[in-house]
Order: structure tokens, then C-alpha cells, then sequence
């Protein structure tokens, strides 16, 4: 189910059986507020995540890297990017919020994120080589974009707000995404995430 096709402000309790691997939220929802994209989100339990990933990934963790966020916002910036839950997706996502570190984040953690992600991760999570270009991209669109620290933003306190509002607020431009997913198109061009890219 693509979200794109919700142009009310009614999200059907339904679309909450949509498979993780189809769900994909898309650019052209500027209309609908942060909650009801993110009641449609068929979320992961906190419980199957790998410990490799909460090591790095969660705030909580005395091993976290810089961009490290909560589980609660890294699927609202989903939203925000209007991207899916596939792992080049997830790679976009990731490398998007640790890029809003700026120069906080360091030549030394991209490198470890890499090794790791892609050799140590569990398999539903370990990224690819082509995962991680998309990883690369997402860095250099939020630094390109000055989204400031995205991973520290209250999400949870905004789901009342529209889309449009939001990525506004965040410095989230959905024109140029939409120009930056046509190049990861152009270079990932046989993958199912590719294939759906919200680049129109």
C-alpha cells in the first residue's frame, strides 16, 4: 500500500495489516498529519531487533553512535523521508540522521557503522554493499539540506501537525529528496526499494 493514495484525512484501520516489506509512505501526503502516517506503520517489536543493532543504534546504549535515536522517532523520520521499511531504505533513514550530526559525527563512527552494519549485523539487518551507497546518500542530503540533529526533534510531540508543516520545520525539502531518490534510482536501479522511490 502505497500512502501516497490517502488524500483524506481518514487512515482505515486496515492499512495496519500491511506487510513491513510493502508498506511505503511516500512524499505526496503533505496533507495528513504525523499520527495518522505513522498508525499505518506495522512497526517491529523492540524485542527482534539484534543486539549488534541496539549496540550501536539506541541512545540508551554506552556504545551508541552519534545519531543514535529512539526507536519511536527513527520511524517517524521514516515518515518524514518518505521512505519504506526495506534495508536500503533503512540505509537512506540512517545515514540521513547520523549526517544531522553534522560535525559531530565522525569520519571514525561512518567507518564503524559501515564494518558492522555490514558484517556483523543480524542478516534481516546487514546491509549490502548497495545499501550502503544509499547510507552515503542519506548522509549527504541531510548535511546538503542543514537538517540540524533530527534525531534529537520531540516527534512524539507533534503528531498532530501536518507533513508539510513538519519537513518545513526540519529543513526537510520533499522537492530536492525527490531529485536525490532519482539519483539512487539511476544507481541502484534493480532493487525492489529503488523500483518504488517516491520520484515524482
Amino acid at each position: 500500500m502505497h500512502l501516497d493514495t490517502l488524500k483524506s484525512g481518514f487512515v482505515p484501520p486496515e492499512s495496519k495489516l500491511v506487510p513491513w516489506n510493502q508498506w511505503n509512505p511516500g512524499l505526496t501526503n503533505d496533507e495528513l498529519t504525523l499520527g495518522q502516517v505513522k498508525e499505518t506503520l506495522p512497526g517491529a517489536n523492540p524485542d527482534d531487533i539484534g543486539f549488534m543493532v541496539k549496540l550501536l543504534e539506541n541512545p540508551a546504549s554506552p556504545l551508541a553512535l552519534t545519531g543514535a535515536v529512539s526507536l519511536e522517532r527513527h520511524d517517524c523520520i521514516h515518515i518524514i523521508l518518505g521512505r519504506g521499511l526495506l534495508n536500503q531504505d533503512e540505509a537512506f533513514v540512517i545515514g540521513f540522521t547520523m549526517g544531522s550530526a553534522g560535525d559531530d559525527l565522525s569520519k571514525l563512527e561512518e567507518f564503524i557503522f559501515k564494518k558492522v552494519a555490514r558484517h556483523l549485523y543480524p542478516t534481516n539487518y546487514r546491509m549490502t554493499r548497495k545499501s550502503l551507497k544509499a547510507y552515503q546518500l542519506g548522509l549527504e542530503a541531510a548535511r546538503e539540506m542543514g537538517t540540524y540533529k533530527i534525531y534529537n526533534f520531540p516527534f512524539e510531540n507533534y503528531y498532530h501537525m501536518q507533513l508539510s508543516e513538519l519537513r518545513k520545520m526540519l529543513k526537510v525539502n520533499a522537492a530536492r529528496l525527490k531529485q536525490i531518490y532519482r539519483e539512487e534510482q539511476a544507481m541502484l536501479p534493480d532493487t525492489k526499494a529503488s523500483k518504488r522511490l517516491p520520484i515524482i
